[in-house]
Order: structure tokens, then sequence, then C-alpha cells
């Protein structure tokens, strides 16, 4: 779930917050550009998604670009995964044939690790979004935001059967310097994303689609949701989505790493 601080450009809101978004008009065409204005050029992958795969650092600052070049998007999915819409947001994905990064927290990834499972195997990437999704972590303290993301790391490699998560999405963009280089040291990226499509407020299918195809020249990443309430507006706009991308030429890729 996304939510807004005057700090965080980016970053969406919290349902019920009273906060506005602050949106930055920039073209699609300095979509590759994007890496550097986080902190240059972002390291390759380095942490393997398979079993067993050697932990090496990645970059800590907050990625938002795509690795499928200046006509990529990144779908992102959070907060599940759930027994209800995960399912349906994978059988959307497979039929597009689009790869995308769920940022699943150690809760529901503890509940329901055939998912996780099921996720993995359709060759989408993982991402630790903590265990609880606490959008207050990054005024709490250092110990606090460890356990978090270490645990939640921890119960998604148990339920996926060994693969680690890739990237660290904090919950409504809450991000500290302590926190992105601790996810980091574990090979996990910190995440961001450009486009907030606000599903989790349910404002109607129409209105996420218009919101995709009107903000998408902010960036590359896409936030959605499967979990959190009834996905079914998500769900619907995935469908509209996905191809309308296709056919203008997007590309699906990762988020860079």
């Amino acid at each position: 779930m996304a939510r807004h601080s005057g700090g965080r450009g980016w970053y969406g809101k919290v349902v019920g917050a009273a906060l506005g978004v602050t949106m930055l008009a920039v073209g699609a065409s300095v979509w590759t550009a994007q890496a550097d204005s986080v902190g240059g050029p972002s390291p390759k992958a380095s942490a393997s998604p398979a079993p067993g795969g050697a932990v090496k650092p990645v970059g800590t600052s907050i990625a938002h670009a795509s690795d499928a070049g200046p006509r990529g998007v990144n779908i992102t999915i959070d907060d599940g995964p759930d027994p209800a819409w995960t399912p349906q947001v994978l059988d959307l994905l497979a039929e597009y044939e689009v790869k995308a990064t769920f940022c699943v927290t150690g809760t529901q990834a503890a509940a329901h690790p055939d998912l996780v499972k099921d996720v993995v195997a359709a060759g989408h990437r993982l991402c630790d979004h903590s265990v609880s999704h606490d959008t207050g972590m990054d005024g709490k303290s250092e110990a606090y935001q460890s356990k978090e993301i270490l645990d939640a790391e921890k119960m998604i490699i148990k339920a996926s059967g060994g693969v680690r998560p890739m990237y660290y999405r904090a919950p409504g963009g809450a991000f500290t310097p302590y926190s992105r280089e601790l996810a980091a040291s574990h090979g996990m990226r910190p995440l961001g994303w450009n486009v907030d499509t606000k599903d989790f407020e349910r404002p109607g299918t129409d209105a996420i689609v218009e919101t995709v195809q009107r903000e998408l020249a902010n960036g590359p990443t896409l936030l959605f949701h499967d979990a959190g309430g009834d996905r079914s507006q998500t769900v619907e706009a995935l469908r509209r989505v996905l191809p309308w991308l296709a056919e203008q030429g997007y590309s699906f890729g990762f988020p860079v790493r």
C-alpha cells in the first residue's frame, strides 16, 4: 500500500491519509536515466533467485528504472499473496506473457507458501515488503526495522522453498538510510515506484486504467496490489492495461538491480 510523505515525491498515500501527491512530469524518454537520478548506475543482479545462491550486496539507492530499456515497464504487485486475488493476477500475467515483481509481506508469505511458490514457478521475482506492512517504520528504531526486514526475508525464503527476494520495498515508501543499507547488504535492491495506481482505494477500474495512461510518463515502475481487500478492480484494470501497454510498444521487464 502506498503512502505519501512530503520528502518522498514519488510515494503514494495510505488509505485514509489526507496528504497530497506530488508527481514529477518527466517524459518517457528519460526512463533510462532514472537509475542515475537515484544514485548512479545500478549493479547487475547478483543475488541468485535460485535456492542456495550466494548473496552479494547491491546498490543502496532506490530503484525506479526498468532493465527492459527505454520502452520498458515494470509491473509490481504489493501486499500479497492472497488466495482470492493472487491466482487471478498470475493467470492474467501468464495470458499476456508478462513477468512481474511481487512485493510480499512476511505474514502473507507464511500463511500462503504455495502461492509464493506459484509466483516463483511462473518466473516472477520476489520482493521483501516487511513482516507486518508498518508504514511508520521510518520513525522506529533500527532494531525494529531490522527485525521487520530480515524476519520477512527469512519467511519469504522459507515459503518459496529457498528462493531469495531480490528487492526490498518499504511499506508506504517508509525507507530510511539504515533500511536501505541493510536490505542492500542482503542482496535486496530498495525498490520505488513511479505510477501509483491507487487501486487500493478502489476508485473504479476506469480510474485505475486512466491513472496508468495519464502518469506513465512519470516513469516505468507501476504499483498495483493483490491483497488488502477486494481487488476485483485491480484484476479488471490489469486485463485492460497489459494489452494496452503492449499495443503502445512497451516491453515488460524487472526493476534494475
